[in-house]
């Protein structure tokens, strides 16, 4: 308000403002503000603020007042006494009145009027009522419904509140107006239609229904109705029973109520199904019309019987006493003609058939008609049987015959004639009866060849002739097989066979013959008669048809003539048929439901035999679309042949497909399947309800609305919504407002927050759970009321006369708070002034003054909003100075009926409160044993002595623990309460189902987890099990009401849930048994405890009915049959556990030894009892393991089996190395097989040069007996050659061989020769000096010495390893045979190999000089000596005897003895000493044997031997050796084990034998005397060990090659530059031939360690 004045500047004015005559306090009240100029500022007006307003100017010039009245406009008040009445005057009609209210001083502008259907959230009825009215009346309304009504005013400041809620009054009923909704009929049976209906929209209803009526009659009749009552309104659907069949019907259905009977539907009409016709064709009538064909008339039932509609007729006949084998012809109907003709055709001729005719429709057949017996006509017979020829002489013989096998009459005789081949003028015929079966031909010309035909007769002719040559004179015989098959035209089907006729037998040919033997050689082994071609004698090519495809052929013929068939002709070449596309589709096809998203095909591989191609290109397409036809139809190959079930991903929830698969190979497809239709697993909403929005229709409603969720997207039947919702920005969890039922598309959200933002979201959910919210969240505010009461009302300072006090806002400000407003008094009852403050919204504290000394003040504060003023929060504070902090209260208790499984109710008396009144209590708990104390609330209030603690978990122990606060601050805690626990509660959670798995054909598995421990809220009692079937697939339409329930959702509508209880906690596994055959099935599981059950776990979907086999095969017999072939046979898991028809085997195989690495599977899909499992590996055992599986899948394996596969030829050896080349010799070595396949009996090693060597091309074969030996010295070569090496193994038989070649020295780089080698020779000893030659590309890194015996011996190593700086070498005479004649030659080695060697010395004789004991006058001495010496003892004992003269004469003889050694005696003496070396030469002659010069024995030729040799003597040390040999055995180091080396041995033939060898065929192309160093003991001969044999004509000659079993084996070397492994040796014992130089390989005697390569010495 502006006062107004104008003055002049220099006159000071002073304003003072009066309200109804008393001064205005402007300092003390905030909303009040007075302006420089005077101007009056009053906020937040309300009606307080009425009155006379007087500015009084006071100044010195004058004073002077103006005066305003200021009126406050507001809401109006709410219309008072609203009352409600139902019209006398108008049906569906209410009158309202209601009294006038405080227009808020300022005119309405009008009334809204709001109303309530049935307890129906409120909405606007009328926007805009005449502001002078103060009744209306309500039309339009709806029957049986109650109505509530208020009404609130409007002025131009807004909206009033609302009147109170009229009563509720409700209409009376009247007959539903609309009929019921969605009338559906459907045929059932033949007599029975099944009705389906909706109700009436529920606005039409007008009242509770009662039932209905329904009421039928047949369509397009004049016929009365027939009428069924219903009287249980939740009935939606009936069975219209006992109609005619194949009849059209109309049908109505109306709703009725209390009131009466409604609206009739619109008529459907529905017919019932067709039945089969009751009665057969009339006036049947058969007969034949010729010898295979029979003529039937007939006329057609009576449409009335008929049923259905007429598909057409049946003709049958069949045979008497033969009725299962009957002949059908299908006659479609003829709806011109009365009588109805059909022929049945390719009869036997001359037979009695009896035959009848019936009527058929789409179910099924009619009765057939009266059998009537009907002969067919007689015809010609065919040919006679078993024509033969007998008792064949020059003139004359004899034909017989038997009758034939198609008489097709009566036989009235035979007809024979004879006439000469190919002159038909000299034919003789007869007739014969028809009991004549054989006829003796006369008059015939001697040798000559005659046709002869013989064929029966009826009346109606004659029949087939048989005819056959013969040569009179001349017996038949057996004819001679075909010879030159040849194969021309192949193709997929058949081939075209060229041949020769074989010998005839001398009469002509009636039949050819064809056998096959089909499949891969060493398969099946038998011949199949394939086809055959009759009465072509002179055929000379056919064509063989009827084959498979892609499959291997060999053929072979047969001719037949008279006397019988000829014997097979030589098999043809083997041939392969073409490929071609398969011939069938894959059978057994089927589809189940796997997932939400896929669906599981089975089908049943092709066999083997229909491939019709290539094996590796045999594979499968599968096809798919939607049966609804919408989207693409996609596809996928398999490319595994064998494979029998694929999984079609990415499928559409809850969606039916249509699926085929064909079979494919490398030419084309096969034929598709049948079709089979499988529908995904029903899931939850992918999507939300479209169109949410939400309105705010009260400060704690909200009405939301919503459309429905995309039918693509909505993946099952929508069972119910859930409307989400939470306030923006809170931590809370949302809450859900469950809608039930897919009809409704709104719900009014009640009991929000006042004035709250809130986020809103709808979901759909099905019986899976609950699917994707919408999205975005939709934001709306509840709209504004009054605010709650303010909180946390303390007084800080408290005076004796002033207090001052705090406060927060409200926690439900319910809108934008615009002030607050405090009021205080004395707390007495006599007191009736208060102080009343208005304090601006942001206030927050607030000081009252004036007040008395130790005296209760009663403060209350409320705030104010748009909505008017809220609840008041009330305080008392004492006005005193002596305030302290509470005593705690009380030990909290609680009584034992105040414990709750979730709450308890806390009791406790208050402490005193210092003075100071208390504010709150706080209350503590603490979970037991281990919990900490947590805070549970702290603004319990303060008059409050018990509260209720929530929150709580079940069956779970607490303490509790309380404390007071005042305005001084907080008391102790209490004594903790008593330790209590809270009830148990039913679980929280559900277990989860790990898997349901199909266990027998009627039972599954189940297997679960328990719910956490602290989710079952008690102790753990057992679990339930619901189940059902689900019959979701054979539904046609779905209704939301149910039986018993108009709100049921769509699962009550199928099969209620069976239950098993099980009552063992500690189980985690079921088998739910006797469950139905091929059915889908819905498990749910529930915990439960003593309190009740939990909620039941998300639903798991099985289809029972399939099983796996539950039992392995039993008796797994593994048989080795071949090599490479194992036969396994074994018997089918028991019945009981094969749960369905046992499709295949799956036959699992591995090696032993390698493990399942090598594992590989057959399948067979046959239910056969034993397979050939082929091309494996030879004397190998393998493990076998056998599953059957049926159309479920595989079942477990059996135990696994061992068998073994027979020995085989080995593979070839692993290496070829070569060693110690020189230019003559070479060290071969090999690496066993990697697979020997058996026990390896030996190695056969050949070689031969590459090109002729001076024009001769020797090849050699070696036999090396054993395993063990795996290198061989060769040592007969030629320098510079190129030798080409083949080794191959042997078990029982031999195995591939490998090849090398190699190149005799010297090679590139290689030293020059030495020079010629100086001899020395010592009385026991040789030296050997030489001189250095060429060094080659490298240095000399060490020299060898050769050495061979005179008479033209084969060179061999003597000393190998002697260091490159010596020139000279001296050795013992020991390691030579005495009495040889020796040459000596030098070859330097470096790192490109061995060079050339150096000349050959002059020839050495390995004789040492005699001592004077051995001479021949030491031996006269001695001898002559030894006679005297024996004279003078003769002469002694004459003397004696002659002394004694009464002696008696005695006589005395002495027997000489001889002074020859024999040889054993030799040999002994030999025995004592190192052994000695002979010289052994041997000559080379046609006519001879090879004679040593200078021993007892024959000897065998120079030739290979291995290093490593057993010798079969007792002790190696009795031969005369050039190596003396050593107990020790042979060693190899370890990293160096790819080559064995050793010497050589040769060994000595025993003299019987001595003409068993020759080796003319060997050397004749070498004549040259050979000779060899030879290991020999005296006087004993040794069976040959070693043979081999050279030919110059390449073919080797093969000998054997023995190795005996001793420990003892030859010695090796190996040069630097040889990878061949070396020996490791004791050390040699210290030598007595001090004098000699002995490098470090050489060797003392008695010493046993690798020398020189003394392989031909040894």
């Amino acid at each position: 308000m502006v006062c107004g004045v104008s003055h002049d500047p220099r006159v000071t004015v002073r304003y003072i403002w009066e309200k109804d005559g008393a001064t205005l306090g402007v300092e003390s009240n905030p909303r009040i503000r007075l302006d420089r100029n005077g101007s009056l500022h009053i906020s937040q007006t309300w009606s307080g603020d009425i009155g006379t307003y007087t500015c009084r100017v006071i100044s010195a010039g004058g004073n002077d007042s103006r005066s305003a009245h200021l009126r406050v406009r507001q809401l109006p008040h709410a219309p008072e006494h609203p009352v409600a009445t139902l019209s006398t005057v108008e049906r569906r009609a209410i009158n309202l009145t209601w009294t006038k209210p405080f227009d808020g001083n300022s005119p309405l502008l009008r009334y809204v009027l709001e109303m309530s259907e049935n307890n129906a959230p409120w909405t606007i009825l009328l926007a805009s009522v005449d502001p002078k009215a103060t009744s209306v009346t309500v039309k339009g309304l709806v029957p049986a419904r109650s109505y509530q009504f208020r009404l609130c005013a409007v002025n131009d400041v807004g909206k009033g509140q609302f009147s109170k809620d009229t009563e509720r009054v409700s209409l009376p009923e009247e007959p539903p107006t609309a009929p019921p909704q969605n009338v559906i009929a459907s045929g059932r049976t033949n007599q029975s239609i099944m009705i389906q209906w909706q109700p009436p929209p529920e606005s039409h209803q007008n009242g509770i229904l009662k039932g209905y009526i329904i009421r039928y009659c047949l369509a397009g009749l004049p016929v009365g109705y027939q009428f069924k009552n219903i009287t249980d309104a939740d009935v939606n659907n009936l069975l219209l029973e006992d109609l005619i069949i194949w009849t059209n019907y109309e049908i109505e259905v109306a709703a009725y109520n209390s009131a009466g009977l409604g609206v009739y539907s619109s008529k459907v009409t529905e017919w019932t199904l067709q039945g089969v016709p009751t009665v057969p064709p009339g006036n049947v009538h058969a007969e034949a019309t010729n010898s295979t064909t029979i003529r039937f008339t007939w006329n057609a039932p009576s449409p009335q019987f008929i049923n259905g509609i007429n598909q057409g007729y049946k003709l049958i006949a069949w045979e008497p006493e033969q009725e299962e084998e009957v002949t059908m012809v299908t006659a479609r109907p003829n709806f011109q003609d009365s009588i109805h003709v059909g022929f049945m055709s390719g009869l036997k001729k001359f037979t009695e058939y009896f035959t009848s005719v019936l009527c058929f429709t789409t179910p099924g057949d009619g009765p057939r008609s009266t059998p009537q017996l009907v002969r067919t006509h007689e015809d010609v017979p065919g040919p006679v049987g078993h024509l033969s020829f007998s008792e064949i002489l020059d003139t004359s013989l004899k034909v017989s015959w038997q009758e034939p096998g198609e008489k097709n009459g009566i036989l009235t005789g035979y007809r024979i004639s004879w006439e000469e081949y190919n002159r038909t003028n000299t034919r003789v015929t007869h007739y014969l009866p028809n009991v004549t079966l054989e006829y003796r031909v006369t008059g015939l010309t001697a040798l000559t060849t005659y046709t002869i035909e013989v064929a029966a007769m009826t009346s109606k002719g004659q029949g087939q002739v048989s005819a056959s040559t013969i040569s009179s004179g001349v017996p038949p015989e057996l004819p001679g097989p075909p010879t030159n098959l040849g194969i021309s035209n192949i193709g997929p089907r058949s081939v075209t066979l060229q041949f020769r006729p074989g010998y005839d037998g001398k009469t002509s040919i009636s039949r050819w013959l064809v056998e096959a033997q089909v499949g891969v050689v060493g398969e099946g082994e038998e011949w199949l008669l394939i086809h055959q071609l009759s009465n072509e004698p002179d055929a000379r090519s056919m064509e063989v048809p009827d084959l498979n495809p892609f499959t291997y052929y060999s053929f072979r013929m047969r001719q037949v003539n008279i006397v019988g068939t000829s014997p097979p002709s030589q098999p043809s070449r083997k041939i392969q048929t073409l490929q071609a596309p398969p011939d069938m589709a894959p059978a057994n096809v089927s589809l189940r439901t796997a997932s939400e998203t896929s669906l599981w095909l089975r089908w049943m591989p092709l066999p083997e035999m229909e491939y019709n191609g290539n094996p590796e290109s045999v594979g499968y397409k599968i096809k798919y679309s939607r049966s609804d036809g919408h989207g693409k139809t996609l596809s996928h190959v398999v490319q595994d042949r064998v494979e029998r079930e694929y999984t079609i991903e990415d499928l559409e929830e809850w969606t039916e497909y249509r699926v085929q698969v064909q079979a494919f190979n490398a030419i084309g497809s096969g034929p598709w399947s049948q079709t089979v239709v499988g529908r995904t697993r029903e899931s939850v909403p992918s999507s939300g309800p479209t169109n949410v929005s939400a309105l705010a229709t009260t400060s704690s409603s909200m009405l939301v609305r919503w459309s429905e969720v995309p039918e693509a997207d909505r993946n099952g039947l929508v069972l119910g919504y859930k409307v989400i919702y939470k306030e923006k920005d809170s931590d809370a969890q949302p809450r859900f407002w469950l809608v039930e039922g897919n009809s409704s598309r709104s719900a009014q959200l009640t009991g929000l927050g006042k004035y709250v933002l809130y986020e809103v979201q709808v979901l759909a959910f099905t019986r899976i759970g609950d699917g994707s919210p919408s999205h975005p969240p939709i934001l709306e505010r509840t709209l504004d009321d009054v605010p709650g009461p303010p909180m946390g009302i303390l007084f800080p300072e408290v005076r004796t006369t002033s207090v001052r006090l705090i406060w927060q806002p409200p926690a439900a400000p319910n809108g934008i708070i615009l002030a607050y407003q405090i009021t205080h008094r004395l707390n007495t009852t006599t007191a009736n002034t208060a102080t009343v403050e208005v304090l601006a919204p942001s206030a927050r504290q607030y000081t009252a003054t004036g007040l008395k000394p130790e005296s209760v003040y009663l403060f209350r504060i409320t705030a104010q909003t748009r909505k008017g003023w809220g609840d008041a929060a009330e305080a008392l504070v004492v006005t005193t100075e002596k305030r302290d902090r509470p005593q705690p209260p009380s030990r909290p208790v609680v009584q034992q009926e105040d414990v709750r499984a979730r709450s308890v109710l806390l009791s406790w008396e208050p402490g005193s409160d210092g003075l100071s009144p208390v504010r709150y209590y706080t209350i503590q708990t603490r979970e037991l044993p281990s919990g900490r104390w947590t805070l549970h609330s702290a603004s319990v209030s303060h008059n409050a002595s018990s509260f209720i603690v929530d929150r709580l978990k079940p069956f779970t122990s607490y303490k509790f623990r309380v404390k007071a606060t005042n305005d001084i601050g907080d008391s102790e805690f209490s004594e903790e309460s008593e330790s209590l626990t809270t009830l148990q509660a039913a679980p929280d959670e559900a277990p989860t189902i790990l898997s349901v798995t199909p266990h027998t054909t009627t039972s599954v598995l189940i297997r679960w987890q328990p719910p956490a421990e602290d989710k079952i809220n008690g102790i753990l009692l057992g679990f339930r099990i619901r189940y059902r079937e689900l019959l979701y697939e054979g539904l046609r339409g779905f209704t939301l009401r149910g039986i018993n329930n108009p709100g049921a959702t769509w699962a009550e509508l199928t099969s209620m849930y069976s239950m098993r209880n099980l009552s063992r906690p500690s189980l985690t596994q079921y088998e739910l048994d006797n469950l139905n055959k091929h059915r889908r099935y819905e498990i749910r599981m529930s915990v439960y405890n003593a309190v009740g059950e939990g909620p039941s776990s998300t639903p798991q979907e099985v289809f029972v009915g399939e099983a796996v086999p539950t039992a392995a095969p039993r008796n797994v017999v593994v048989h080795g049959a071949t090599a490479t072939q194992l036969d396994v046979t074994w018997e089918p898991p028991p019945l009981d556990s094969q749960n369905g028809d046992i499709q295949g085997y799956k036959i699992y195989f591995w090696e032993a030894q390698r493990g399942n690495l090598t594992e590989r599977v057959k399948t067979l899909f046959l239910a056969e009892n034993n397979v050939k499992l082929k091309n494996l590996t030879g004397y190998t055992a393998y493990m076998v393991s056998v599953a059957a599986f049926n159309a479920a899948g595989d079942g477990p394996r059996s135990t696994p089996t061992q068998g073994q596969t027979q020995q085989a030829a080995p593979s070839a050896p692993s290496s070829v190395k070569f060693s110690e080349l020189t230019t003559t010799s070479v060290n071969v070595s090999w690496e066993a097989p990697q697979f020997p396949n058996g026990i390896l009996e030996g190695y056969r090693l050949v070689y031969e040069p590459c090109s002729p060597v001076d024009g001769v091309s020797k090849i050699v074969t070696v036999d090396v007996k054993g395993n063990s030996p795996l290198w061989l010295k060769v040592k007969d070569l030629a320098e510079g050659v190129t030798y080409r090496f083949r080794i191959r193994a042997k078990t029982f038989t031999y195995g591939p061989e490998i090849e090398a070649n190699v190149t005799t020295g010297p090679g590139e780089g290689a030293p020059g020769p030495p020079g010629v080698p100086i001899i020395v020779r010592y009385s026991s000893a040789i030296a050997i000096h030489w001189s250095s030659g060429d060094p080659g590309k490298g240095p000399i890194t060490r020299y060898v010495i050769e050495a061979r015996p005179s008479d033209e011996g084969l060179w061999d190593i003597l000393i190998k390893d002697i260091p490159k700086e010596v020139s000279s070498y001296t050795f013992s005479m020991d390691i030579l045979k005495p009495g040889v004649s020796y040459d000596f030659r030098v070859i330097a080695v470096n790192d490109y190999g061995f060079g050339t060697p150096s000349s050959p010395s002059q020839s050495v004789p390995a004789q040492k000089a005699n001592p004077f004991y051995e001479e021949w006058w030491f031996l006269v001495v001695i001898a002559l000596v030894g006679l005297i010496f024996i004279l003078l003892l003769v002469f002694v004992l004459i003397i004696r005897g002659q002394s004694k003269k009464y002696a008696k004469k005695t006589d005395s003889g002495n027997s000489a003895k001889s002074g020859a050694l024999g040889h054993s005696e030799m040999m002994s003496l030999d025995e004592s000493s190192f052994p000695a070396l002979e010289l052994n030469n041997r000559r080379l002659s046609v006519k001879n044997s090879f004679c040593r010069k200078n021993g007892l024995y024959t000897r065998s030729p120079p030739r290979p031997s291995p290093g490593s040799l057993h010798y079969s003597d007792e002790d190696v040390t009795k031969y005369n050796d050039l190596i003396p040999a050593e107990s020790s055995s042979l060693t190899e180091k370890p990293s160096e084990i790819s080559d064995s080396q050793g010497s050589d041995s040769e060994y000595e033939v025993d003299s019987n034998h001595q003409k068993a060898h020759s080796f003319v065929n060997h050397y004749i192309s070498d004549p040259t005397y050979y000779n060899s160093w030879r290991r020999q003991q005296k006087g004993i001969s040794r069976a040959q060990a070693y043979s081999y044999t050279e030919s110059d004509s390449g073919e080797p000659d093969h000998a054997a090659v023995t190795n005996s079993t001793s420990t003892q084996q030859g010695s090796l070397f190996r040069p630097k530059a040889s990878r061949t492994p070396t020996p490791q040796n004791p050390p040699n014992p210290p030598s007595q031939q001090s004098t000699l130089y002995r490098p470090p390989s050489s060797l003392a005697p008695g010493s046993r360690a690798p020398i020189a390569g003394f392989s031909s010495f040894v």
